[in-house]
């Protein structure tokens, strides 16, 4: 299964990660729920239902845990039955992502973890500086710019 992404940049970090951590599905966005890349997802309206879901639980664990320990929660993991998830930020000075990962029996929460750490240096040494004017994602632009993304991850830009 190949990896698309909507910037180039982050192309060779999300790819390594998958191929190391051996997660079965992987979507890296912005904390609005703006798709950067994806990984093992078939349909553009799963990429779309993953992001708003990760984005939703991101901005709520953050505030819950800003209301319990007074820092926001970091990452996340939910153990399921036969799959798990995995959710955490990785600083850029492009800003903050999202990774939302899928994993199975083929690997491990350790491995994930380790390898995720990899990731955020690599996505970090690759992210380019912004450019000037570059302001936040303006909910206005916000439905053309995710259509125009999803286009580009599956062929259709």
């Amino acid at each position: 299964m190949t990896t698309a992404v909507v910037e180039p940049w982050v192309g060779p970090p999300v790819q390594k990660f998958v191929e190391d951590a051996r997660v079965v599905l992987a979507v890296l966005l912005h904390p609005s729920g703006q798709v950067m890349a994806q990984h093992g997802f078939a349909r553009a309206v799963d990429v779309m239902s993953a992001c708003a879901l990760a984005a939703a639980i991101n901005a709520s664990s953050a505030e819950l845990g800003r209301q319990l320990e007074g820092t926001p929660f970091r990452e996340l993991h939910h153990g399921g039955e036969g799959r798990q998830l995995f959710l955490a930020p990785a600083t850029t000075k492009r800003g903050t992502y999202l990774l939302l990962t899928v994993f199975d029996a083929e690997t491990s929460l350790g491995l994930v973890r380790l390898y995720f750490e990899e990731f955020c240096a690599a996505l970090s040494a690759a992210a380019p500086t912004p450019p000037r004017g570059l302001g936040p994602v303006l909910a206005g632009n916000f439905e053309r710019e995710l259509n125009q993304n999803l286009a580009v991850l599956f062929g259709r830009g």
